[in-house]
């Protein structure tokens, strides 16, 4: 006897697993965030972190660890991207793999390996708590950027850099006018990619032994303590923060989605 199902009977262990562990935990720290200790609802946990000096140094610090690592990241992987997506090298895709080979290796023993080559070359990594974690932040997500850089530039149609060429446009015009607006959507993808989880990575930075807070660490070092409120309050300040961002990128996304199909 054969067993048949309709598309709505497919979705159900989605919706349970969307219910249990999305849903249902969303729920907790909700509860967690606008209640005291007692179990009353209460706003103090929220005016405590938008008033405490400490802690919006932490978010400041996340937010520059964040943004100066997704800079850096930008940087290399975009001239990396392009060589490989523009070259003729029958080997690319080789080295394209080099670059995504570490991540086939435990974290762990990356950024273990990453300390000991920043200690020969530096002494004492402690005394550089933020240029170590800049450096191994970018060595953590250098792959998730050039992935989205690369196949957004794989993807150009060279009839457009062809007609640009033709109409007397030089090398450095064809890219600032044709090539970079036409990869603003992997440009944006590798930065919402590397941005949102290197605010909150703070393994590497007990790692690097940097000993600063960031938003991921301060979380962690409630939760430790028993102290659920604080830190589902900080982790739903931190899940708004992810959404904003996320939903400016998108719109820059439609935008310039709009934008080439207008010109096209």
């Amino acid at each position: 006897m054969k067993l048949r199902f309709n598309r709505k009977q497919l979705c159900i262990p989605y919706a349970v697993f969307l219910v249990f562990f999305v849903l249902a935990p969303l729920f907790v720290i909700l509860y967690y965030a606008f209640t005291d200790g007692q179990g009353k609802i209460s706003f103090s946990n929220f005016a405590n972190f938008f008033t405490n000096t400490n802690t919006l140094g932490t978010l400041l610090y996340s937010f520059s660890l964040a943004i100066v690592t997704t800079l850096v990241c930008l940087v290399i992987a975009y001239p990396t991207a392009y060589i490989l997506a523009r070259s003729n090298l029958k080997k690319k895709y080789v080295l394209l793999l080099l670059f995504i080979l570490p991540m086939w290796i435990n974290f762990t023993l990356r950024i273990t390996a990453l300390k000991e080559i920043l200690s020969l070359l530096e002494g004492n990594i402690s005394a550089y708590p933020f240029l170590n974690s800049v450096i191994g932040m970018t060595y953590d997500f250098m792959p998730f950027m050039i992935l989205p850089l690369y196949t957004s530039l794989l993807k150009l149609d060279k009839s457009l850099l062809e007609a640009a060429s033709d109409l007397g446009g030089n090398k450095l015009t064809v890219f600032l006018r044709v090539t970079l607006p036409l990869s603003v959507p992997g440009i944006i993808s590798g930065m919402t990619m590397v941005l949102l989880p290197s605010m909150t990575n703070y393994v590497v930075l007990d790692m690097l032994y940097n000993s600063t807070y960031i938003m991921g660490s301060l979380i962690g070092s409630y939760f430790s303590a028993y102290d659920w409120n604080n830190g589902s309050m900080i982790s739903l300040v931190l899940l708004v923060i992810i959404f904003i961002v996320t939903l400016v990128t998108n719109r820059f996304s439609d935008k310039d989605s709009n934008a080439r199909g207008a010109v096209l």
